[in-house]
C-alpha cells in the first residue's frame, strides 16, 4: 500500500468514526467534546517505524509517554512490542499499570529523585542520567554494584535550535545533558565512563517538532563519534548501547505523513554509518510521529457569531485540549474540517472563520481566518492530527471537565467499533479534585 492510499484510507476512517460517534451519542449535545484515536492508524506506524530501522543493529523502540499517558493507549504499544520512554514518576507507574516490563523502560527525567533513582536501578530499567551529580548520586547508590540495568548519560551535542525554540533540546543553553562542545565537557565526559563500569549508553535528543532531520543527524552523528573516541579510549566496547531519542517531526498541513521513518533513517544512514553496522544497540524515543494523525477532536458547535465582519464559530474545545495550537499557533496549527449535526462532511461555498473555544481569554482560538463552509450551532469541528498531547495533556483553564476519549476500528465493511480509553471527567470530580474535601480549612486555620 503507497503512503498515499493509506493517508486516504485513514481519513475515510476517520470520517465514519466521527459519523458513528454522533450517532451513538458520544459525540453531541450532552457530549459537545471527545477525543477520538484511530487503532490501525497507531498500529501501522509501528510497523513502518520498525520496517524502517530493519537490519543489523537491535533496536529497542520505546514510546514517548509524554505524547500520551493513557493507560489503554500504553498498552496497546506494549502489546504491539513497544518498549516505553518515562520522564516522570507518573508515567512510571502508568507505564507499569499497562504492562510494559522493567527490560522495556527507560527512565529519563532531568530532576529524577533519589527514591526514583534507587526503584530503577533495583529493577533494571534503563537509566540516562542528565549530568555529573547525577553520576555520583548513583556511585553512592550502587555502592560497588553492578547495575541491574543499562546506564547512559545524556549528552547535548549543541547543533542549534529548529524551527521551535521551546522544542529544541540541543542549543548551547539547553537545560539537559552535558553540554559538549563546553570546555573541557569532552574529556570530562570521557573520564567519566573511564571510571565507572556500569556506565554503558549514550544518549543525544535534539529536539522535536521544528527540528529538521539534518539537524537531528547532525547531533546524533556527535555522540557517535564520542562513542567511538570513549572505546577507543578504553580498548573496548564500553558504550554498547545508543539511544537516539525521537523527535520525528509532523506534518499538520495536510494528510500525508512527511517526513517518514524511512526518511529518517536514510538521513541517518547517510550522516552517521556506522550507526547501523549492529555493534551498538539502539534506542528510540518517538512519540508524536506515533500518534498524531491517528487522533481527532471533534467538538459540537454551541453559537456562532460575527464581530468586525469576521465571523466566529464557539465550540467547546480551545485551550484545555489544544494548549499548544492556542498560545503558539504559529508553530502548532492544526487541520479543521466542518461536519453537520448528524456527523456529515458539510459542502457549500467556503466562509472565512475563527474556530473559539470555550476558554474565558481572547486568544482561546483553535483556528483563525479558515476557509469553512457555512457554520451553524449544533454543527461538529474537528480537529485533526491531536493524537498526540492534545486531549491526553488536559490544561484545567477555567475548570473545564478533560473530555472522554474513544479507540475505534473500522472494518471492511464501514462499520466502526469503539472501545473507552478514558471516560468524560465530571463536573462534580472537577469540584473534588480542587479541594472539595478541605473546603473548611482555610477558615478554621483563620479562626485558631
Amino acid at each position: 500500500m503507497t503512503s498515499g492510499s493509506a493517508s486516504r484510507q485513514r481519513g475515510e476512517r476517520r470520517t465514519a468514526a466521527l459519523a458513528r460517534a454522533v450517532e451513538d451519542g458520544l459525540l453531541g449535545p450532552h457530549s459537545p467534546v471527545v477525543g477520538l484515536l484511530d487503532v490501525d492508524g497507531v498500529l501501522a506506524a509501528v510497523g513502518a517505524l520498525n520496517e524502517a530501522f530493519a537490519g543489523p543493529a537491535p533496536v529497542q523502540h520505546t514510546f514517548a509517554a509524554k505524547a500520551c499517558g493513557l493507560v489503554p493507549v500504553l498498552r496497546l504499544l506494549a502489546d504491539a512490542g513497544m518498549g516505553c520512554e518515562v520522564a516522570s514518576p507518573g508515567e512510571l507507574e502508568q507505564a507499569l499499570a499497562a504492562g510494559f516490563p522493567y527490560d522495556r523502560l527507560v527512565f529519563d527525567s532531568p530532576a529524577k529523585t533519589v527514591g526514583e533513582l534507587e526503584f530503577a536501578l533495583a529493577h533494571g530499567i534503563a537509566i540516562n542520567l542528565d549530568n555529573f551529580q547525577e553520576l555520583a548520586r548513583v556511585d553512592r547508590l550502587l555502592a560497588g554494584r553492578e547495575a541491574a540495568g543499562p546506564i547512559g548519560l545524556r549528552v547535548n551535542p549543541q547543533v542549534g535550535a529548529g524551527a521551535i525554540g521551546a522544542m529544541s533540546t540541543a542549543t548551547a543553553t539547553s537545560k539537559f545533558g552535558v553540554a559538549l562542545r563546553d570546555p573541557g565537557a569532552v574529556d570530562a565526559v570521557t573520564e567519566a565512563f573511564e571510571r565507572r563500569p556500569w556506565l554503558n549508553r549514550l544518549h543525544a535528543h535534539v529536539g522535536s517538532q521544528g527540528c529538521p532531520l539534518p539537524l537531528i543527524a547532525e547531533g546524533i552523528r556527535a555522540a557517535y563519534e564520542l562513542a567511538e573516541r570513549i572505546n577507543d579510549r578504553l580498548g573496548h566496547a564500553r558504550i554498547t548501547g545508543i539511544d537516539i531519542g525521537g523527535g520525528l517531526p509532523v506534518n499538520f498541513t495536510d494528510e500525508d505523513d512527511r517526513p517518514t521513518y524511512a526518511d529518517h533513517v536514510a538521513g541517518l544512514r547517510a550522516a552517521v554509518p556506522g550507526l547501523f553496522d549492529g555493534r551498538y544497540t539502539l534506542v528510540t524515543e518517538f512519540g508524536r510521529s506515533l500518534l498524531a494523525k491517528s487522533g481527532t477532536i471533534g467538538t459540537v458547535v454551541e453559537y456562532t457569531k460575527s464581530a468586525g465582519g469576521r465571523r466566529i464559530a464557539v465550540t467547546h474545545a480551545g485551550a484545555q485540549v489544544a494548549t499548544r495550537t492556542v498560545f503558539m499557533p504559529g508553530s502548532w496549527p492544526l487541520r479543521v474540517e466542518v461536519f453537520d449535526a448528524a456527523g456529515r462532511p458539510k459542502q457549500g461555498p467556503p466562509q472565512v472563520v475563527d474556530i473559539a473555544g470555550p476558554c474565558c481569554f481572547a486568544g482561546d482560538l483553535t483556528a483563525t481566518g479558515v476557509e469553512l463552509p457555512a457554520i451553524e450551532p449544533g454543527d461538529v469541528v474537528a480537529l485533526h492530527d491531536t493524537g498526540a498531547y492534545y486531549f491526553s495533556s488536559h490544561f484545567s483553564y477555567n475548570s473545564l471537565p478533560r473530555p472522554a476519549v474513544y479507540g475505534y476500528r473500522t472494518d471492511a465493511g464501514g462499520r466502526v467499533r469503539f472501545a473507552p480509553v478514558r471516560e468524560a471527567q465530571s463536573v462534580r470530580e472537577v469540584v473534588e479534585e480542587s479541594g472539595l474535601a478541605q473546603a473548611e480549612a482555610l477558615v478554621e486555620l483563620r479562626r485558631t
